[in-house]
């Protein structure tokens, strides 16, 4: 299979991707877009016309981007709450262009669990967005020519989703585990939206933003931080070569959500503009290289098999919650 590329380089921003690019009259939410990545994202679609509603827990956040896009609105949505994400589900009216499942929480430092029971990195990365996008199903299908989309990490280089102990109930709690399962699990979505829904013309990629200063990161401690790269021997702020602005971060995620030449385009990874490689050993590249050798995407990433059997596992999880 020939991976699919673009014109545009790693570098460029969420907004030169979109240039002269008409998105007048689309619907589109964004899920944690009241800052960071998400932020760069909405101001991204929301420049090209788009009607953009930004789905986040703390809907004061937004007032910022609300007044620099007044067409643009917000509600209120706790991705780890599965009767909040009912609640945007059924409150929702008309069809949806896209959907970008931006939101996330990243390596907690000791394991929570939300009010179903659910570890919480698999709760907001993976299983709060699988619930809002089957929740919206038919606002996709009404869209006639939809788009998912559904921000990962290069963590999913480093473990695939453990179908034996997913909630960590039995085995340690490891934060980096908990992440890196969490976002194998979520471009395993964007695998089982391509195979069930694109004959309803639903169309689901995954992408990789890089590594970018955000607050994603607030629960890593300096140790974890030095390891990235993002604080030197000393503590201080760090910015190495490999480290992309919030707005070229943004720029892989809007090229999957509006972009023309991906029209058609489902159940692809990309980074930096383009598809990703597959790679086989992704933990070995994390020794060789450090963090900025993270790129590509993992077999068990992409497995259709995986991908299946994470549908049921999640369709079973979020119809039993109460």
């Amino acid at each position: 299979m020939t991976l699919i590329t673009t014109p545009f380089p790693a570098r460029a921003t969420a907004a030169e991707v979109l240039a002269g690019v008409d998105l007048t009259g689309r619907r589109m939410i964004v899920t944690g877009g009241a800052s960071g990545l998400g932020t760069e994202t909405v101001r991204a679609l929301a420049g090209a016309g788009a009607h953009v509603t930004i789905a986040t827990r703390n809907p004061a956040l937004a007032e910022p981007i609300l007044e620099e896009f007044p067409k643009t609105e917000v509600a209120a949505l706790d991705l780890a709450d599965l009767e909040s994400v009912r609640a945007f589900c059924a409150a929702w009216n008309g069809p949806v262009d896209a959907i970008i499942a931006n939101a996330g929480v990243m390596m907690l430092p000791e394991r929570q669990v939300n009010a179903q029971g659910w570890e919480m990195q698999l709760a907001t990365n993976y299983l709060g967005h699988f619930a809002l996008v089957t929740g919206l199903r038919t606002a996709l299908q009404s869209a006639e020519r939809a788009r998912v989309v559904t921000v990962s990490s290069g963590a999913q280089l480093l473990m695939g989703f453990d179908f034996d102990d997913p909630q960590f109930e039995r085995r340690p709690y490891d934060p980096l585990a908990a992440y890196a399962q969490s976002k194998a699990a979520t471009v395993l979505l964007a695998v089982g939206i391509s195979r069930r829904w694109a004959k309803d013309g639903i169309h689901a990629n995954s992408c990789a933003p890089g590594t970018i200063h955000t607050n994603l990161g607030r629960h890593l401690d300096t140790a974890t931080l030095q390891v990235l790269g993002a604080r030197d021997a000393d503590g201080n702020v760090a910015t190495p070569d490999y480290y992309k602005t919030p707005e070229q971060g943004a720029a892989t995620t809007t090229l999957l959500a509006a972009s023309p030449l991906l029209e058609g385009v489902t159940g692809r990874y990309f980074e930096d503009n383009r598809e990703a490689e597959l790679v086989e050993d992704g933990p070995a590249l994390m020794a060789a290289g450090g963090p900025g050798a993270m790129v590509g995407v993992a077999r068990w990433s992409v497995d259709p098999a995986a991908a299946d059997r994470l549908w049921e596992y999640a369709l079973t999880a979020t119809r039993n919650a109460v």
